[in-house]
């Protein structure tokens, strides 16, 4: 959805193929979903005609921006930024089309930053955008308002963002630059240095920030982020994630997350409004998300995680599960433990439903439940009182997924 948009994009956009870029700086190893929009709104801008260029900023990560921040950031090692760039190039190399007629591109800031002598910067840079001009800026005002700190080194991240453009407006041709809400400030700075340095029209649009449920941003240093590595958030979680959002959300999320049509999109929404609780919204956002995401097969597998958690499902299904998903999809289920050396023997069921693991308060209440087949383990319903519970049992070699009644799941460790 668009925030902000300079005068004349539309006309230039309409009358010629144009290269724009967005900025993602490696201050954590991994994109995000707020990120995803803004992946999202290069791949659109793409599929338009127009060339895309995704900038990974080695030189201003190791500021890292200050634009919406109530706190300086912590400063990284090279190292960290050296391994986080490589980890985002591989997420972008996913989603854009690098050997088209208008093929992305994938630039490095600090190609160019690394033989910028300080003097020269603050020469052929500085000069160009006053003090005056910078204190107005968002972030800057909302600093100094606060009576926050605001230090040298970010009061300058502005100016080297705004050379981006210039170098890639300069080198590429690029006249275009894209981001979130919060990128206005920046964007702005760019295309007044290149008016003022090389008397040359630039243009910059901004779409709205993806926010989280307590309506602050997504960002590489905040908690509670919906990332796009699977060892951050898993395949499961991430599909869980638009599974939960409103109606609203869903609505608005499929035209910016997918590549469905108009039509796909209008026709989804009616069968949508006939039936809500069917979530068929959420349900195909989720799909098409979580498959560009990941992949088709961890699209399924979260499917029978979530059939698992839901009361449905199979044995066979739960043993695929990941530890990541397993642990995903039982989040707050209550966990119990018992001696792995013990499981090497065997327990008797009714021992390691009562005595074991406390699930039920005494070994009769656990007989008589086993007996109606109230219990199983890991989606198998028991009957057999005799039975005993060994090492065979355990999925991903630590855990064993006990169940009494319908919804009662307990999530039990072997140590």
């Amino acid at each position: 959805m668009l925030r902000d948009v300079m005068p004349g994009t539309e006309e230039i956009l309409n009358k010629e193929t144009v290269t724009a870029y967005i900025g993602f700086d490696p201050t954590a190893d991994s994109l995000h979903v707020g990120s995803l929009a803004q992946i999202m709104t290069l791949l659109h801008f793409q599929r338009c005609g127009h060339k895309p260029i995704a900038l990974v900023g080695g030189a201003t990560g190791m500021i890292g921006d200050p634009s919406g921040k109530k706190e300086e950031r912590k400063l990284l090692t090279v190292e960290e930024i050296v391994y986080n760039e490589s980890c985002i190039k591989k997420q972008l190399g996913k989603f854009l089309d690098f050997s088209s007629s208008n093929a992305a591109e994938l630039v490095n800031n600090n190609d160019w930053f690394q033989d910028i002598r300080a003097i020269s910067f603050l020469r052929d840079v500085g000069k160009y955008l006053t003090v005056n001009y910078l204190l107005s800026k968002g972030f800057v005002k909302d600093r100094l308002n606060q009576e926050q700190e605001l230090s040298f080194t970010e009061f300058n991240y502005i100016l080297m963002q705004a050379y981006d453009f210039l170098w890639l407006y300069e080198n590429k041709n690029c006249k275009l630059q894209m981001g979130g809400s919060d990128q206005w400030g920046n964007i702005t700075a760019g295309t007044e240095l290149i008016r003022k340095k090389l008397r040359g029209n630039a243009y910059g649009l901004t779409c709205e920030l993806i926010t989280k449920s307590d309506g602050t941003k997504f960002g590489k240093t905040e908690t509670g982020n919906v990332w796009l590595d699977a060892s951050k958030t898993s395949p499961y979680q991430f599909y869980q994630f638009w599974m939960s959002i409103t109606d609203e959300d869903a609505k608005k999320y499929i035209r910016i997350f997918t590549l469905f049509t108009k039509e796909e999109i209008e026709l989804l929404e009616q069968k949508h409004n006939e039936a809500p609780h069917l979530r068929l919204l959420q349900k195909a956002l989720g799909k098409d998300v979580t498959c560009r995401v990941h992949s088709e097969a961890d699209y399924d597998a979260s499917i029978e995680a979530s059939e698992i958690l839901f009361g449905e499902g199979t044995t066979d299904a739960l043993k695929k599960l990941s530890e990541n998903d397993l642990l995903a999809a039982f989040e707050g289920v209550p966990q119990v433990e018992v001696s792995k050396a013990e499981l090497e023997n065997g327990i008797n069921v009714v021992d390691f439903f009562s005595d074991k693991t406390k699930i039920f308060p005494s070994k009769g209440e656990a007989r008589k439940m086993i007996q109606a087949g109230g219990v199983s383990i890991n989606k198998t319903k028991l009957r057999d009182i005799a039975l005993s519970i060994t090492k065979d049992s355990l999925l991903n070699g630590k855990y064993i997924l006990a169940q009494k009644g319908k919804k009662n799941y307990y999530l039990v460790k072997a140590g």
